[in-house]
C-alpha cells in the first residue's frame, strides 16, 4: 500500500503553526485559553460528545478554554457537511511548580538549567509535563507517532512524565514522508530517544542543554524489515553502519533546505557503539546546528 501522509484536507492555525494533519497533540496549561483558526465558514469545533467546544470570535476563529485539571481532552474539527476531519488531542499539563525536591508525583525530574543558553527562549524550562499513564500512552500525537514512543528510558511510574512540542511532531512527519518518497516504506520512525528528564540526561553524561530535555529533540532511525530495533540498510551495501545514517541525514538536510519555516534545528549522525546502532538526531531548536557528520 502507498504511504498515507495523514493529511486532513485542510489546515488549522494554532500558536503560529499551520497543522495539515488528521491528528496532532497540543500541550496546554490548566485554564489556558487557546485560539484556533479554522479553515473558513462551515467548520465546527466539537468535543467528544459532539457539542460545540469553543467560543466563536468570527467565522474562522474559536477560543477554547482548557480544564483546570491535567488530562487528555480530544477535540474535533470538521466541516458540517463531512464526517471526516481533524482531531486535536489537547493534553492539559501538570504545571512545573508541581516538581518538589526534584520529584513530580514520585517521578524524578530534577532541575533544569537556571539560565537559558545565550538567553534564548528555546532554552527556558518547560511550563509543564504530560502525565503518561497506561490508559493514554498509545494516544496519537501525530498521524504516525504515539505518545509512548517519546518516553524517557529511566525507570519509574506509572505515571511517568514527558515534555513534547508540536513542532517536533510536524518535523518528524515531514521526515517520515520524505523517507517514503525515497522508496523506504515505513509507517513510523523508530524513536531511540525522545524526551529525557534532566536527571536521566545527566546520568548518561549528555550535554547540559540537550534538546531532549526540552521536548523538541529525537534520535531516530528507519526500522522496517525486519523490525529489530536497528537501522535498516538504507544504502543497500549489505551492512548497517554510519553510511546508512548519512542517507537519513541527507533526507532531513534536504527538508531544511526547503520550506520548513519554524522547524529548523539541529541535525547529526551517530555511529554504531556497543550500546546501539547508527542513528540520526533531529530537533527544532529554532536555528541551524550540525555536528557528528
Amino acid at each position: 500500500m502507498p504511504f498515507d501522509p495523514g493529511f486532513a484536507g485542510f489546515e488549522v492555525g494554532i500558536r503560529g503553526l499551520r497543522n495539515p494533519y488528521r491528528v496532532l497533540a497540543v500541550y496546554v496549561q490548566p485554564g489556558e485559553i487557546v485560539e484556533l483558526e479554522l479553515p473558513g465558514p462551515g467548520f465546527v469545533l466539537i468535543d467528544a460528545d459532539g457539542a460545540d467546544a469553543g467560543g466563536r470570535r468570527s467565522d474562522r476563529l474559536r477560543q477554547w478554554t482548557a480544564p483546570r485539571e491535567p488530562g487528555l481532552v480530544p477535540l474535533r474539527i470538521r466541516h458540517v457537511d463531512a464526517d471526516e476531519g481533524m482531531t486535536l488531542n489537547m493534553f492539559v499539563l501538570v504545571p512545573r511548580d508541581g516538581v518538589v525536591d526534584g520529584l513530580l508525583h514520585g517521578y524524578r525530574i530534577d532541575s533544569y538549567p537556571a539560565r537559558p543558553l545565550r538567553g534564548l527562549a528555546a532554552y527556558r524550562p518547560p511550563e509543564g509535563f504530560v502525565e503518561v499513564t497506561p490508559e493514554n500512552g498509545e494516544t496519537f500525537v501525530s498521524p504516525h507517532f504515539r505518545l509512548n514512543q517519546f518516553l524517557c528510558k529511566q525507570e519509574g511510574g506509572p505515571p511517568r512524565y514527558v515534555v513534547l512540542q508540536e513542532r517536533l511532531m510536524l518535523k518528524l512527519e515531514l521526515v517520515l514522508q520524505a523517507v517514503n518518497d525515497r522508496g523506504f516504506r515505513s509507517d513510523t520512525l523508530h524513536v531511540m530517544s525522545g524526551y529525557r528528564t534532566p536527571f536521566y540526561n545527566r546520568a548518561i553524561g549528555n550535554v547540559q542543554y540537550s534538546r531532549h530535555i526540552y521536548g523538541d529533540g529525537a534520535d531516530i532511525f528507519v526500522d522496517v524489515s525486519p523490525r529489530d530495533e536497528l537501522m535498516d540498510d538504507l544504502n543497500g551495501d549489505g551492512r548497517v553502519d554510519l553510511r546508512d545514517a548519512r542517507v537519513l541525514y541527507e533526507i532531513v538536510e534536504g527538508l531544511e533546505r526547503g520550506d520548513v519555516a519554524g522547524l529548523v534545528g539541529g541535525l547529526a549522525t551517530y555511529d554504531t557503539t556497543s550500546a546501539h546502532g547508527p542513528f540520526v538526531h533531529v530537533d527544532v531548536r529554532g536555528y541551524r546546528a550540525r555536528w557528528g557528520r
